[in-house]
């Protein structure tokens, strides 16, 4: 879906209904005009998950929210998801690939250590000889896309970029993982950027962070520079995610709160002031307890993890994706996003769609 590009008026800007101020208002530099999403065909219920592993639906949907998670074809890549994400993107827009300037893919699966998958997208979209890479920021990626791609445009570097994010987390988690198994899922979400009109629509505040110290939080230690794969290693499942979920669940809640409120204070917003929070589909109590201290209803949090589980990178512009195409998130509408993951690396935005 694609938004009205005339610059016909959105609702009025500011804290009221009256006219407002200079100081009322931040111009954005960037604005989405098309937002894409894929999602693979094959879907692996709790159900199915309790039949294999020492769990039980129930616990899962309980605990997390999740009920199901889409899994990638065994001849699927982390770039075929990306390219159909990119696809629907461009299509939304009104534009086409011969429009684009760069391209954006961030993703922690990459199809291989070299090249960057962003290459073979590119590739796969049939786009000219324009710049492509990727970038790894967990599920905080998209938000890290975003952001770059904001500064280009905002420096007059490029008029049209995309932005998308994809992960393939199937291919990273060992089969007996029951925690892993049921929190993640594969898929793939994207944008179209250009610069912002005069009528105040556009990204309108980022903050994007990282902290090393608690990077052992969440990792996939082998096949690195660090770890390079031996069979010991492999043996010993060094090739395969792990996390430390409980430590990663209260520092979500600490970061995402807290800048989650920065963003909306750059933006010059108050949480009265937002329509949609967009966060990352990780865990439904993360999302209430997020919620419950923003002071925004939950009704109004854009939740897709039921169906998609956590996608990491993927995750957010698969949410947004749904609420453009069905409708709830409309032009002029204030969306906050949100996401925290390995590095860890977390980010919040602003955006007036």
């Amino acid at each position: 879906m694609s938004f009205d590009h005339s610059g016909a008026g959105p609702r009025p800007l500011g804290r009221d209904s009256t006219a407002p101020t200079f100081f009322d208002v931040v111009a954005p530099r960037t604005r989405v005009i098309g937002t894409g999403g894929y999602l693979p065909e094959q879907v692996v219920t709790n159900a199915e998950l309790e039949a294999r592993l020492p769990t039980t639906a129930e616990w899962i949907k309980t605990r997390t929210g999740i009920e199901q998670r889409h899994i990638a074809a065994p001849d699927e890549a982390t770039s075929d998801m990306a390219a159909v994400a990119a696809r629907r993107a461009i299509e939304a827009s009104g534009l086409t690939v011969a429009d684009l300037d760069l391209i954006i893919l961030a993703t922690s699966t990459p199809d291989s250590p070299l090249p960057a998958s962003a290459a073979h997208l590119q590739h796969k979209l049939g786009a000219d000889l324009i710049p492509a890479f990727d970038l790894n920021a967990s599920a905080a990626g998209f938000l890290y896309g975003l952001t770059i791609g904001d500064q280009f445009i905002s420096a007059g570097t490029y008029k049209t970029v995309l932005v998308v994010g994809a992960d393939l987390m199937s291919r990273v988690i060992q089969k007996d993982d029951r925690t892993a198994a049921a929190l993640f899922g594969d898929g793939a979400g994207a944008v179209v950027l250009v610069p912002a009109l005069d009528d105040g629509r556009g990204i309108l505040s980022s903050k994007i962070q990282a902290d090393g110290m608690l990077a052992s939080l969440m990792q996939l230690p082998g096949g690195g520079s660090a770890e390079p794969l031996t069979e010991e290693r492999l043996a010993a499942g060094r090739q395969y995610l792990r996390l430390d979920g409980k430590k990663l669940y209260e520092t979500s809640i600490r970061h995402l709160t807290s800048y989650s409120m920065q963003a909306l204070k750059a933006a010059r917003l108050t949480s009265a002031e937002l329509d949609w929070v967009v966060p990352q589909q990780g865990n439904l109590t993360i999302v209430t307890t997020i919620s419950e201290r923003l002071g925004f209803p939950l009704e109004k949090f854009v939740l897709t993890l039921a169906d998609t589980g956590n996608t990491q990178a993927a995750s957010i512009p698969i949410a947004l994706d749904e609420a453009v195409r069905d409708g709830r998130i409309q032009a002029g509408h204030n969306v906050l996003m949100c996401a925290l993951g390995a590095g860890i690396s977390w980010g919040t935005m602003m955006i007036r769609m």
